[in-house]
């Protein structure tokens, strides 16, 4: 990335397609058992990445590791990790860096939802998603961090919210709201902090169809899609082409960012 403070320029291919490519590289990717982490994760094995998925209690992640192995060609291994043990993280980082001997993408992905808002909820249900979609992001980061700094390059790419921007009506989470909003400005102090050795930002979808969202009422998903200028939930799949560019060479000059996919919603 630098050198002595001083920018040196990566080299930059003049094949797009080579720029997304990520043949020869690791990707690790946090809370890829399902939705958006899986999606993600199946999106850089079929640029040609090796893939380390992440789970806590999806076993289904065992056998998506397989698929996704066998479909692309790559090599692809499922790590159970409780995201909430900083030394359970640490483990986890250091068993991926000893199975394929890098890391070139960690995607920061995991998350659970806020169970009402604050006066609603206990204290213990504060912690539990302040925990784990906030500090459980930072162990990740922290650890894979010094991995970068080791290799001297590295993307990181945290999965926040748009709810990082604005305010959920009419289902109140302020918990939730809170630690992705703390996790874009997390990116972006470290974006400065590591810019002589890793890139890192965000993505903050809106509302996607995913097996999270699963329990929502029908009437809850009719507001949710009248507030959207689209119309409607994205699909996890309209989310891997940001994802791709974001590990890949494509964005060497992109750091500190920020990208919003939530089909119009915080424009209004």
């Amino acid at each position: 990335m630098s050198v002595a403070g001083v920018s040196t320029k990566p080299k930059i291919s003049d094949s797009v397609m080579e720029m997304f490519s990520m043949k020869g590289r690791v990707a690790s990717v946090t809370g890829a058992g399902a939705g958006i982490g899986f999606a993600v994760a199946e999106g850089l094995a079929e640029a040609g990445a090796d893939v380390a998925i992440w789970y806590n209690s999806n076993d289904k992640a065992l056998q998506r590791a397989e698929d996704i192995a066998k479909r692309y060609g790559v090599r692809c291994k499922a790590y159970k990790c409780q995201i909430t043990d900083a030394e359970a993280v640490s483990a986890t980082i250091e068993q991926i860096v000893a199975d394929f001997g890098r890391i070139d993408a960690q995607i920061v992905n995991h998350g659970i939802p806020a169970r009402g808002g604050l006066l609603e909820s206990s204290i213990e249900d504060w912690h539990r998603v302040i925990d784990t979609d906030f500090h459980g992001a930072m162990y990740v980061a922290r650890a894979t961090g010094y991995v970068f700094q080791r290799q001297g390059s590295g993307s990181m790419v945290f999965t926040t919210s748009m709810s990082g921007h604005i305010v959920n009506t009419p289902r109140m989470q302020s918990s939730y709201n809170a630690a992705k909003a703390g996790l874009i400005h997390l990116a972006k102090s470290l974006a400065i902090e590591w810019k002589d050795f890793a890139r890192v930002n965000c993505v903050s979808p809106g509302y996607i169809d995913t097996e999270i969202a699963s329990w929502v009422a029908k009437e809850q998903k009719a507001i949710w899609h009248q507030l959207t200028p689209m119309g409607r939930e994205g699909d996890p799949r309209e989310l891997k082409g940001i994802y791709l560019y974001l590990a890949s060479d494509a964005s060497t000059f992109t750091t500190g960012a920020d990208f919003i996919v939530d089909g119009g919603y915080t424009v209004l």
